[in-house]
């Protein structure tokens, strides 16, 4: 045991000695930062067109450990120490600070946020869409609280939009951009309780489909909630956990398929080869509704082979991509660091194909997060440690080893004996190997601190210092000529001629 941990030291050390040899010569620092201030000083000529396009990417539950973690994971997945990698997000020029809190919850939930970044609102926990005077569980208090989104702004103003999300279509990060709900939780009637039915509240599945008819691109899961209840799921007919919910036995595709204008194209898919068989240039409406309703797509580490999505132009881009990243949240909930950071590594990868598909000139991209967790690495490790390994000493308190990354509280818990597990003992490479915490919990929680907002494109040097989170969407729609504040758009009327489609990605599907 203690031989495997001299080994495992060493090992580490001398990695840690090969230091790059153009790293010591101080002129490679000095000509670095001479560049990255040539890059600052170029931006002193600020981009103030109209956006013709907003993507806003969503790395749900992303906190700026995660991206931190990822950035090195992303480096070594290139057989590279790491430390000196640089993410997609991290090359946007503008960088500011959310703070994530509700109007009721120092740490927050994901429905509350959504509703700041996405409707420009501060609200309670657990609700979509709604003022803070609406109290979660009670329908009876949402009526005349309900606030729209910068998805309904964009639509007002006559422009194309999407939600694509690898979580729920229903789930509380995406549906804040079309639905109003004192409870985040109701998917379908079939969850909501029959005061809330009876005081005439709709779920956020039919919210989905009645509130904005008009959304050219839906991608996402939670299919069963559009289905009658105990209706056979046409990938899963005999498995009872995939029947449909709902207790007004209606068919929302169906519905979905009916509110469309004569004439117009819309197409339903709930695979991916049905997707990719589709010429989008013919096809005017698109849902895409994929299996499980909470893991509508396996962990990306989980898969094996990741394929990328082929094709694409810049006029695909200004429709809609599929992307990840909606998973982050799910694989620290569980512990699993492993997962989550690759979940975050493939929305980087996503978010390089969606700049390379638009010119920072017409499209204001924005990368945020709803929400931290209470995930960290540390424990003095060297360059070029790996992400997922030991830290280079034992504890002192104990005498037994730790691994680099851990979290504050979740499942990860683990008492062997009378003490804490040794980690030597098992297999904390695997993916999933649930990091140790702190304090015992079923489930990780999210943390409390600010998250990072990465922009680039038009405007966007609004996003700057520190701001409340429901900040953002309103600096977006400036940024589009979209929403209430346009009085600067008087003087940009050849730009506004040329605005097509706004685009809005939330934290995204793995279907392309």
């Amino acid at each position: 045991m203690k031989a495997l941990l001299l080994l495992l030291l060493l090992a580490q050390l001398c990695s840690s000695s090969l230091i790059p040899e153009r790293e010591k010569d101080p002129e490679y620092w000095r000509g670095q930062a001479q560049e990255t201030l040539r890059t600052a000083l170029r931006l002193q000529r600020l981009n103030q067109n109209v956006a013709k396009n907003l993507i806003l990417f969503l790395g749900d539950g992303m906190g700026v450990s995660t991206v931190t973690a990822a950035r090195i994971l992303k480096g070594q997945l290139q057989n590279r120490k790491g430390e000196e990698s640089l993410l997609e997000m991290d090359q946007f020029p503008y960088v500011a600070l959310a703070k994530t809190y509700n109007t009721n919850a120092q740490v927050p939930d994901s429905a509350g946020t959504a509703t700041a970044y996405l409707c420009g609102v501060k609200a309670n926990e657990g609700t979509v869409g709604v003022t803070a005077g609406v109290t979660r569980d009670r329908c009876n208090t949402t009526k005349g609280q309900e606030v729209t989104s910068i998805l309904r702004w964009a639509k007002d103003a006559g422009k194309a939009v999407g939600i694509v999300t690898t979580t729920r279509v229903t789930h509380a990060t995406p549906s804040a951009a079309y639905a109003h709900s004192a409870n985040r939780d109701w998917y379908s009637d079939g969850e909501m309780p029959p005061d809330a039915l009876e005081g005439g509240c709709r779920d956020i599945a039919r919210q989905l489909v009645e509130n904005i008819p008009d959304i050219e691109v839906i991608l996402g899961g939670g299919r069963k909630y559009m289905f009658p209840k105990n209706a056979s799921d046409v990938e899963y007919p005999h498995e009872d956990k995939h029947r449909g919910t709902r207790l007004d036995r209606r068919d929302l595709v169906q519905a979905w398929h009916n509110a469309k204008p004569p004439g117009k194209v819309a197409k339903y898919v709930w695979h991916r080869r049905d997707l990719l068989a589709l010429n989008l240039s013919r096809v005017d409406f698109l849902l895409g509704k994929s299996w499980y309703p909470r893991v509508p797509q396996p962990y990306w580490v989980n898969r094996g082979e990741v394929k990328q999505g082929r094709g694409g132009s810049r006029r695909d881009a200004k429709r809609c991509w599929g992307l990840p990243g909606g998973r982050i949240d799910h694989g620290h909930h569980e512990g699993k660091a492993k997962q989550a950071l690759h979940e975050a590594v493939e929305l980087d990868r996503a978010i390089g194909l969606a700049t390379r598909l638009t010119s920072a000139q017409d499209t204001l991209s924005v990368v945020t997060a709803d929400h931290s967790h209470v995930f960290t690495f540390g424990g003095y490790t060297p360059r070029g440690n790996p992400i997922f390994g030991l830290a280079p000493m034992q504890s002192d308190v104990d005498r037994k080893p730790f691994t680099s990354i851990l979290y504050g509280n979740g499942p990860g818990y683990k008492i062997v004996a009378g003490e804490r597990e040794n980690v030597s003992a098992v297999d904390f490479a695997h993916a999933n190997y649930q990091a140790q915490s702190a304090v015992p919990l079923r489930q990780e929680t999210h943390g409390g601190e600010d998250v990072a907002v990465f922009a680039r494109g038009p405007m966007a040097h609004l996003l700057h210092g520190v701001h409340e989170q429901n900040y953002i969407p309103h600096a977006m729609a400036y940024a589009a000529c979209i929403g209430s504040n346009r009085g600067h758009c008087n003087n940009a009327a050849s730009h506004l001629s040329t605005t097509t489609s706004i685009t809005i990605l939330l934290p995204f599907l793995a279907l392309l």
